[in-house]
């Protein structure tokens, strides 16, 4: 039986295969922890910052539920992009094209998901966070300003924004949990991948226990980096300007998004012409769906491909920069560098695509 006890693992996958089950076990506990702080929030415009207050000194254990919650979501985008950086490294998209979309799915939906959410607390950033990115819609010829007033429901962000999040943001994770357990069907479809890049690997092993003992040490390394952080950092990752209370008349000197947002904000800021910001963020997680159609024709794993591992920890490098770019003050030199590095973004996503083919040609 092909079943998650039983199945069939090849036997040379690494603690990089861990990031799978940690996702899974970090999404229940969003969801758990969030159910309970919807107990207590209050989705009102004089009451909702207040009441954010009001779980963290007065709930009992509100404080803890709150700090997992709002720290978890940052673990869960840490692991889901070493996640996604393993199937880019070893080429999961082409052995597993279907699990791959779906996971980039995933990724959408927990990225508009973490927007929502961090608009909830109404603090300085969230609001402006939330005016801001939703402008954004503004540069859609013609239905532009008509979408950001519907998404406002109004003619600004205010009570019917809040509203439509709040409820959105608590809808949304139970979508992913159902695109998660979709993702698990595909992957056990074929089984899981391995280094070498090859489904038929002869050196399996029944997953239990050998795979389910590495996930359960994966889990309690998790736990006490969460612990960590929430016990003695709780605001560490918190811009210190969403301890204010959100006031409309009074912009804050610098708005940017959580950092996981940041590679697609500093994208975003580097194009002039505001449509093509917004094509360039967009098209920054979308083109991850091209992968399995352009490389489903190449055979040569990446183990094997030296010029795809070096496009590869390039590209993860950029990556890196353009996520500092993203939390730097609009100003100089930090405009100009982001100019290049969304070029070579861009070029090296494509470099990714195109090599293992290229290789093969030439070998």
């Amino acid at each position: 039986m092909r079943d998650g006890v039983s199945l069939p693992s090849p036997a040379s996958i690494s603690i990089w295969w861990n990031a799978g089950s940690i996702l899974g076990l970090l999404l229940g506990v969003q969801i758990l922890t969030g159910l309970f702080l919807s107990m207590h929030y209050t989705a009102d415009l004089v009451n909702t910052f207040n009441s954010v207050i009001h779980i963290m000194r007065d709930t009992p254990g509100g404080w803890l539920f709150r700090s997992i919650h709002a720290n978890g979501a940052s673990f869960f985008f840490l692991f889901m992009y070493l996640h996604i950086g393993r199937g880019l490294c070893y080429q999961s998209y082409i052995s597993q094209p279907r699990t791959w979309l779906v996971g980039v799915t995933i990724l959408l939906v927990s990225m508009g998901t973490a927007f929502l959410g961090y608009v909830l607390p109404w603090g300085q950033m969230s609001f402006w966070g939330a005016t801001v990115i939703t402008n954004l819609l503004s540069a859609i010829p013609y239905l532009g300003p008509s979408l950001v007033e519907w998404v406002w429901g109004g003619f600004s962000v205010g009570q019917s924004t809040l509203n439509r999040f709040f409820s959105l943001h608590f809808i949304l994770p139970f979508l992913i949990g159902g695109l998660s357990g979709l993702h698990v069907l595909f992957l056990h479809e074929k089984g899981s991948t391995n280094p070498l890049g090859n489904l038929n690997h002869a050196s399996k092993i029944p997953f239990h226990p050998y795979f389910s003992w590495k996930d359960l040490v994966g889990f309690l390394i998790l736990f006490l980096m969460l612990a960590v952080i929430v016990l003695f950092f709780p605001a560490l990752l918190t811009d210190p300007e969403n301890f204010i209370c959100a006031n409309p008349m009074v912009t804050p000197v610098h708005i940017q998004p959580e950092w996981y947002f940041l590679f697609a904000y500093a994208i975003l800021r580097s194009i002039p012409s505001k449509l093509g910001g917004v094509i360039a963020l967009a098209m920054s997680v979308i083109i991850l769906y091209v992968f399995p159609l352009a490389g489903s024709k190449a055979a040569i794993p990446a183990a094997f491909t030296p010029p795809y591992q070096l496009i590869y920890w390039i590209f993860i490098l950029i990556f890196l920069i353009l996520t500092w770019l993203g939390a730097c003050p609009i100003e100089e030199p930090y405009l100009t560098l982001a100019g290049p590095c969304t070029f070579f973004y861009f070029l090296l996503v494509v470099g990714l695509i195109t090599t293992p083919a290229i290789w093969k040609i030439i070998l």
